[in-house]
């Protein structure tokens, strides 16, 4: 065998450990954030797993990737979820696995998952940096700096960003509210 036949076999499975590494580290907080947006686990799956295909295949093409490798996964998530409601419709559904607890109330729980499918539905409607900032700040709970890191901004950009994106998510539920009522 020759030496850089040895050399490729080494590189190759470096990079396989390297690859399954970033996917140790990245897929759950990934799968989180799709899941959210899209409500379902099957869904949130398939997002992750084709984020995934996506970049080893960019990989594969020798394309340099430049940035922070965290924020360029959720933007490939955020863009596989943008995508999938471009193609299909949003509807409230009920998720097969959900089971009523036997003493609780129905017309609560539906109402509950109104809300959640209202709050998702607007965030879907939000710029791809507002919806991000929100995101990552409040739900996956991020410090001002780390999300102003992902987003390559400054840390008064970064809360500038999340005050515009409180104002326009607040705007869209008004006007949910509104059409619903009115």
């Amino acid at each position: 065998m020759r030496m850089d036949a040895i050399r490729t076999t080494e590189h190759q499975q470096l990079d396989r450990q390297a690859l399954i590494q970033i996917y140790r580290d990245h897929s759950p907080g990934m799968y989180r954030y799709a899941y959210r947006m899209l409500g379902n686990q099957g869904l949130a799956e398939d997002c992750v797993s084709d984020t995934f295909t996506r970049y080893i295949g960019l990989l594969r093409q020798g394309r340099q990737l430049e940035g922070n490798l965290q924020a360029y996964l959720y933007r490939m998530v955020h863009n596989w979820v943008v995508d999938y409601y471009r193609k299909h419709t949003p509807t409230e559904t009920l998720e097969s696995d959900a089971h009523p607890a036997p003493d609780g109330n129905p017309e609560a729980d539906v109402h509950e998952r109104q809300e959640t499918e209202a709050l998702r539905t607007a965030l879907a409607r939000l710029p791809h940096e507002q919806r991000m900032v929100i995101e990552l700040r409040y739900i996956e709970e991020w410090s001002h700096s780390k999300v102003a890191k992902i987003l390559g901004k400054t840390v008064d950009a970064t809360r500038a960003l999340q005050y515009r994106a409180l104002a326009s998510l607040r705007q869209l539920l008004e006007e949910r509210e509104e059409q619903y009522h009115g």
